[in-house]
């Protein structure tokens, strides 16, 4: 399973029936994939804006939006239950009711409460705005689910024959130890979600078994304890060096009592300069297609998008969306 595994998460998102999100209405790419999107059955699309303005645009681009809901979030009949209930999750921070009105303005935002309240099954934007917007929303109003600390991201890197999970590769910078086994059990079971497979977790280092001594390596071994206990349905190993993780032969040679040695499927890397570095090595390098990053730990999928995506990987992330929910 590799390159063909998108078509894989498209089929199965078609069975599914969810109603997603793409909020920003004014960015060409966006009216473009809901088309694809509604086309293509693969989910229900909603987006925000005036309709007048959206359907003028679509028409210019000579997009069909048939099937497509346009709602005007700015008099949606929940607009000021919206700004309450963000007031009420925000007062302590010192927000006022006036802030909270401004704020449910904000296309990224209302979508993100429209999430929380269950009126759509996924949300899917940032091609316009930026991670640090779609992630506060994201935090702020869709919330973590019990037991995770942090929120992170993930990608499917997709060989000729084979699939990986990369994380964390976008998002956070130096996690530590509880911090890491939570990015770990996030990705593992996405996953099994989008692939099927039974994750194989390598928690990755420089280290293989206690091959060098360091506090960087000493942070893997902590956060692969955390797993085995808050987890011990996950096959996970660590700390293990990248080529041991991965090469069957190194891994029977530097780790013969490993389940994971050799096999894995779910990479996690220490900090953001090792994923970062890792993931664009094998996709440049490697020849990886690279899918997200798909933002995760939250309690319900929120995505964020590059800014620099295309067409097709607004289709890509949204159908991925689907299957996370």
């Amino acid at each position: 399973m590799g390159f063909e595994l998108l078509d894989k998460i498209k089929t199965n998102a078609k069975s599914k029936n969810k109603t997603i999100i793409l909020p920003e209405s004014h960015d060409e790419r966006v009216l473009k994939a809901a088309e694809i999107l509604t086309k293509e059955k693969i989910c229900k699309v909603i987006t925000l804006g005036n309709s007048a303005k959206v359907n003028e645009d679509a028409k210019k681009l000579g997009v069909d939006l048939t099937g497509v809901e346009i709602i005007d979030h700015t008099t949606h009949p929940k607009f000021n239950e919206f700004a309450n209930i963000y007031y009420e999750l925000r007062k302590k921070k010192r927000m006022t009711p006036e802030q909270a009105i401004e704020v449910m303005k904000l296309d990224i935002f209302f979508a993100a409460m429209m999430l929380r309240e269950g009126l759509v099954d996924g949300s899917v934007a940032g091609s316009f705005a930026s991670t640090a917007d779609v992630m506060k929303a994201g935090i702020q109003i869709v919330g973590m689910p019990q037991g995770i600390s942090i929120v992170s991201s993930f990608f499917l890197m997709l060989f000729k024959d084979k699939a990986f999970s990369f994380a964390d590769c976008a998002v956070v910078p130096n996690p530590d130890a509880q911090q890491l086994a939570d990015i770990a059990i996030s990705t593992a079971d996405n996953h099994k979600k989008l692939t099927g497979e039974q994750p194989l977790v390598a928690m990755l280092s420089f280290s293989t078994k206690g091959s060098a001594k360091h506090e960087l390596a000493d942070k893997v071994i902590q956060a692969t304890e955390i797993i085995k206990t808050k987890r011990p349905d996950l096959n996970v190993d660590g700390e293990l060096q990248f080529d041991t993780a991965i090469v069957s032969s190194i891994g029977k040679k530097k780790a013969p009592e490993s389940k994971v040695a050799g096999l894995a499927n779910v990479l996690v890397f220490p900090d953001l300069n090792a994923g970062n570095i890792g993931y664009k090595i094998a996709q440049r390098w490697g020849g990886a297609e690279a899918v997200g990053p798909m933002v995760q730990g939250l309690q319900k999928p929120f995505f964020d998008l590059s800014r620099g995506c295309s067409v097709d990987d607004i289709v890509n992330t949204a159908s991925i969306n689907v299957l996370m929910g």
